[in-house]
């Protein structure tokens, strides 16, 4: 019999600079999702990736000094980098850049040209660039944008459009026959209300005043509107309009379909609109979930509020920072992010409960039965209450992901680890073994063992790298699904536990904020923080020697996300040095550039590599880019 299919989706990711916690919580809350199904017996396809077209991208490139191309390469390996450290286990990752992404866009053009679903005018309206979005007039707020509420300008360009109004009519009897189709409900309000009653305006899917983007084949001055471009991918991915569309025929239409509150309109009136036009079915779900707050204020790095994911994953470790997300943030509505409240749940939940409760249980195996995990002699009242709470949790865990409810899966799965905890102050291991009641001692053990493999089970999709850890512990492989979960007692003989480091070390809270503080200050945008410069001197300035190298080879250092080490050709010497500028170029990418260097720099060990040198390179809080001579010039060259 074969399996269930689930097809999850996440955004894919703008990309137009860096990657903040913001984009974590969507796609964590994802993985975590995606995980849960596998574990639970379907076949799972989980799709993320960057949308890498569009204006934007186009001017933020040229402000760079690079190609679109290349800006969009560096910010792809950044992203795949961030889900590698946080354990995000996508099954396909896809780039708009992506050649057959890009000729089935072409072909879907070319479909709907055909079906007269799209004509060619002029389009004359207000357009936020940021957002990548078209507003009418009434639909402004405070002559801004109403999702960004930056400063929109009027447009005015030949385009090409969709009747997205002959598909009024077909959207609303679509929303009174799938009420679930858009969660929460106070989001299918406000599409009706605020988009559909209104009434639906004929939508500009083409650009002229740049090239950036997928060009029409019937007409090559025009590139495909970012947004048809980007929704598409969640059928270019599988396969639609290709010649092996399996994945397309096993896995479309998506089940769900994870989306912030910001772009729920395109995901719930055009998207649709536009599979109609198709003749494809619709999506069963879309969740627009709300913000990820830093205060009062979206997370956004245009708001300089951005909290580093690399930064707290490297100095936590990823499942704190997973955790935190998936148990601290109401799921459905805007939730707040502040360093206190991050350290207090990590000592309250992983600390004192899930770590507490796994060192001392294997402790005290340790101690009493020489690591080995006992037999059971027979259950007690206290023990077959604790047994139930056990064997019942999976199905409310099971009903708490189908709620897409990951703060009270978690809060069921604690309460196993609460009440074991419980059960050993009740229990009193340490009288029971003073009194020689070995029996009883045995059970009371491994008791606790079977409630740390339930945990442990169901934790796997949200903290996997601690799950596997704690089945280290005691002794037992990970399991892939949640098969050994339908009776307690699944523990043989034999099985030896590994005392071990603890899951995770208490945190001086205090001290610990002070040092976030002192990072948040070191990391802050260039213009903030740049001090008064004092005029110098030409004898000032002939004291520092510029000189032209050649990228032989580059490295990231270790435990590094900054860091890269250089081997430079610097005329007839080689040079090492080392450059912060790992999140803003990939190794690849260096390789045979021509980079300026401060080359009579005083030399220094950085995170103890040593460095010959700096490397020169401008910044604007935030990009960073390294100087180039405008032509090839040799190594070794002086520049002044």
């Amino acid at each position: 019999m074969s399996k269930p299919t689930y097809y999850i989706t996440t955004p894919i990711y703008y990309s137009s600079g860096s990657f903040h916690l913001g984009h974590c919580y969507t796609t964590v809350i994802c993985d975590a999702i995606a995980r849960f199904k596998r574990m639970d017996g379907y076949d799972v396809f989980y799709l993320t990736g960057t949308d890498e077209h569009g204006q934007k991208v186009q001017q933020k490139a040229e402000a760079a000094g690079v190609t679109p191309k290349q800006y969009v390469d560096k910010l792809y390996d950044q992203i795949v980098r961030l889900w590698k450290v946080l354990g995000i286990d996508y099954d396909k990752f896809i780039r708009t850049t992506d050649d057959y992404h890009e000729k089935t866009v072409q072909k879907i053009y070319e479909k709907l040209l055909a079906s007269d679903d799209i004509y060619k005018s002029v389009y004359e309206g207000w357009y936020c660039t940021p957002c990548e979005s078209f507003w009418t007039e009434s639909q402004l707020a405070d002559g801004k944008c109403p999702d960004c509420g930056r400063e929109v300008k009027l447009q005015k360009e030949e385009s090409y459009f969709f009747r997205l109004s002959k598909y009024q009519d077909r959207l609303i009897k679509f929303y009174e026959e799938n009420p679930d189709f858009i969660s929460p409900k106070s989001r299918m309000n406000e599409m009706i209300n605020n988009f559909i009653k209104p009434g639906l305006k004929d939508l500009c899917i083409s650009r002229t005043t740049f090239d950036w983007g997928v060009k029409l084949p019937f007409d090559p001055k025009h590139v495909a509107y970012v947004w048809i471009d980007a929704l598409t991918n969640y059928i270019t991915a599988l396969g639609y309009m290709q010649e092996d569309h399996s994945l397309f025929d096993k896995f479309w239409p998506a089940d769900l379909h994870m989306v912030g509150k910001e772009i729920v309109r395109f995901h719930t009136i055009i998207w649709p609109a536009l599979l109609m036009a198709l003749d494809l079915p619709l999506p069963k779900k879309v969740y627009g979930h709300g913000w990820l707050l830093f205060g009062n204020d979206k997370m956004s790095k245009s708001k300089g509020n951005v909290v580093d994911p690399f930064v707290l994953s490297e100095r936590y470790g990823a499942d704190v920072i997973r955790y935190y997300l998936l148990r601290e943030i109401p799921f459905g509505s805007d939730g707040s992010y502040n360093n206190e409240a991050l350290l207090i749940r990590t000592n309250a939940d992983l600390v004192n409960d899930l770590g507490n409760l796994v060192s001392r249980t294997a402790a005290m195996i340790t101690q009493y039965f020489g690591a080995t995990i006992p037999r059971p002699s027979g259950y007690t009242e206290l023990d077959r209450e604790l047994i139930s709470l056990c064997e019942h949790t999976l199905d409310k865990v099971r009903a708490d992901m189908d709620n897409l409810s990951a703060p009270d899966a978690l809060a069921d799965i604690f309460a196993i680890i609460q009440r074991a905890n419980k059960y050993i102050d009740e229990t009193t291991p340490w009288t029971l073994n003073k009194n020689g009641d070995k029996d009883r001692l045995a059970t009371v053990m491994y008791v606790l063992a079977e409630c740390i493999r339930f945990a442990a089970t169901l934790l796997t999709p949200f903290i996997p790298a601690t799950s596997a850890r704690i089945f280290e512990k005691i002794g037992l492989p990970q399991p892939d699904d949640f098969g050994g979960l339908t009776r307690f007692g699944m523990i043989g003989e034999g099985v030896t536990v590994n005392k071990g480091d603890n899951l995770f070390n208490r945190i001086d809270v205090d001290k610990e904020l002070k040092e976030l503080d002192k990072l948040k200050e070191q990391s802050a945008p260039v213009e903030e923080r740049q001090p008064e410069i004092p005029e110098i001197t030409i004898e000032d300035f002939a004291r520092i020697k510029l000189t032209t190298a050649k990228v032989l080879s580059c490295e990231k250092v270790a435990k590094s996300d900054k860091l890269l080490v250089f081997k430079l050709q610097v005329g007839d010497e080689v040079r090492q040095v080392v450059s912060g500028i790992a999140q803003y170029y990939s190794t690849e990418y260096m390789l045979g550039k021509t980079v300026v260097l401060v080359s009579n720099l005083k030399p220094a060990k950085i995170r103890g590599v040593e460095s010959n040198g700096m490397i020169l390179c401008a910044a604007d809080g935030k990009s960073v880019v390294f100087v180039t001579p405008e032509k090839d010039i040799g190594s070794g060259k002086e520049v002044r």
